[in-house]
């Protein structure tokens, strides 16, 4: 087993709704001996559980936000992160305002799942490259809305197209060969 695993931060504003689910779709998905996946919030509420909506709906999709505390955002976490997924381009705005040196490991997640099925890189590392050279192709609509306080059908709605993006990420990612 390598030394370093692949390390993936998710990205929403308080990190109770969208990032905990992309944190544990990707964690529940990806191999665990060569990912590592986390998340936070840009107004990160520290310590907080995963929102009751949101949490329900992972339950639904078959996985468990029991354990799950919100954390905020620093520059330790992106530093050290391989790949960061935002729900919005503001959150990766967030995050280019910590370490603007980051830009070619930051995304979207639905930008970085388009340019991740056209795209190739013979490793993780070398498709986040790819995929930040061809950034430019990605499609137009790339955030996800925030469902914090909103009907239970924007909740669903939302983790239906977290759960879709992170499926296709997954898939590719472990398929990929981690260089460490």
């Amino acid at each position: 087993m390598s030394a370093h695993r692949f390390a993936i931060l998710a990205v929403c504003t308080a990190n109770i709704c969208r990032s905990p689910m992309i944190e544990a779709l990707l964690r529940a998905r990806l191999d665990s001996d060569r990912f590592e996946v986390a998340s936070a919030g840009t107004r990160g509420w520290d310590r907080q559980p995963m929102d009751a909506m949101a949490a329900m709906e992972l339950l639904r999709l078959g996985y468990s936000a029991e354990t799950f505390r919100s954390h905020a955002i620093d520059t330790y976490l992106v530093d050290s992160a391989d790949l960061i997924l935002t729900a919005t381009q503001a959150h990766r705005a967030d995050v280019l305002g910590l370490n603007p040196r980051a830009l070619r490991r930051t995304f979207t997640l639905l930008e970085f799942a388009a340019l991740c099925e056209r795209v190739d890189g013979a490793n993780a590392q070398a498709l986040v490259a790819e995929a930040a050279r061809q950034r430019s192709n990605a499609p137009a609509d790339i955030d996800i809305g925030d469902p914090y306080r909103r009907s239970p059908d924007i909740h669903r709605a939302t983790a239906d197209q977290i759960d879709d993006a992170v499926q296709s990420i997954s898939e590719r990612l472990n398929a990929l060969v981690v260089v460490g």
